[in-house]
């Protein structure tokens, strides 16, 4: 029997409502899988965490975290009580960096029966290899002067180390898929940084001659994932560039409340960590209505990245399945609750 440790820290708002649902579902597909099992650790750092002790997690908290498989995270934020940049630079950033969670990678596919904003969404099914460590999103830079003399300076850092572990990472993902990967780009604007990106993408596109690729610069690689987003398969991006192009991939979706991601260490030093990108959404917190589907997929690509991929697949299309029998919450038009929800999805993958 395979034993599989988890830290899991559910956090503010509705993380506490569907990290549980998730957690359930893993447990579910453990029975039905028969060789492993879940052991899960939770601990309660969060925004309540921080008003009682003046900090997100303790201050050994990463020493703590290290030695378990991987972090199952809900959400963070409670503006109410902590700022933002507070919360997320105390617990979720501090872990990403600590424990160099180098890449981030989001996928988006069209669900039947979730409403799509598209008019024709044609099944389009893509992922994100977002590199999750420098670029635009650097700590680099300064503020000096006041008053009409004020400057403001943000260094985007791009390292030839950094780069080039995401596009390989990326082609050898395209590989398992479609064999199509989309750089983005934006070196017709941007004088030195994104021809850097693009150098490295051309060199390293010689190592993959059966995956396709283009370059698409990021203002138009915006439009066609609106437009006609199942033209994509792998599209690998920049930290900024990557976040901008899975917030569209969850809308186009329908929401961004079923959406997924996963924190990639690459180097097996520290745990990767999965977490949903929603937000905490404190205005339904507490009412039994939160949408588990964004935490229920990214226990599936925490599977996927212990090689239970079989496993992965039956929950996914098992929540495919619920979501197209119409058992939905009701932030994508559905009436059910968060664990009228959970329990179809565990009911499904039981019967497979």
């Amino acid at each position: 029997m395979k034993t599989y440790h988890i830290a899991v820290i559910p956090g503010d708002g509705i993380g506490k409502e569907v990290v549980p649902a998730a957690v359930k579902v893993l447990h579910t597909a453990a029975e039905l899988h028969g060789g492993i099992k879940f052991e899960f650790t939770e601990f309660p750092w969060s925004c309540d965490f921080y008003i009682e002790h003046g900090k997100m997690m303790p201050d050994d908290g990463l020493e703590i975290l290290k030695d378990y498989e991987a972090v199952f995270l809900g959400a963070v934020g409670n503006p109410r009580l902590v700022e933002d940049h507070v919360s997320l630079w105390g617990l979720l950033l501090k872990i990403r960096r600590g424990f160099e969670q180098v890449l981030n990678i989001r996928p988006a596919k069209y669900f039947k029966g979730l409403n799509s904003p598209l008019a024709d969404p044609k099944n389009f099914d893509f992922v994100v290899v977002r590199e999750n460590s420098e670029g635009e999103y650097s700590e680099v830079g300064g503020r000096i002067h006041k008053g009409e003399d004020e400057i403001a300076i943000q260094n985007a850092i791009f390292t030839r180390k950094g780069t080039e572990r995401a596009m390989r990472y990326a082609f050898e993902l395209a590989q398992k898929r479609n064999r199509r990967l989309t750089s983005a780009t934006k070196s017709n604007g941007i004088f030195h940084t994104m021809p850097f990106w693009d150098e490295v993408f051309n060199e390293l596109k010689a190592d993959y001659p059966d995956v396709a690729v283009n370059s698409t610069h990021i203002d138009a690689l915006s439009a066609f994932l609106v437009i006609k987003p199942e033209l994509f398969d792998v599209i690998v991006a920049s930290n900024l560039f990557g976040d901008i192009l899975t917030d569209i991939g969850g809308a186009i979706m329908g929401s961004i409340g079923i959406a997924p991601s996963a924190n990639i260490n690459l180097n097996g030093k520290y745990p990767s960590m999965f977490e949903p990108v929603h937000g905490s959404a404190p205005d339904i917190a507490g009412k039994g209505i939160a949408n588990p589907i964004g935490q229920i997929w990214t226990a599936k690509m925490m599977l996927d990245h212990f090689g239970e991929t079989e496993l992965g697949g039956k929950i996914l299309e098992a929540v495919e399945w619920v979501i197209a029998k119409g058992i939905k919450t009701p932030d994508i038009g559905g009436t059910a609750t968060t664990a009228e929800v959970t329990e179809a999805v565990c009911g499904r993958i039981l019967e497979k």
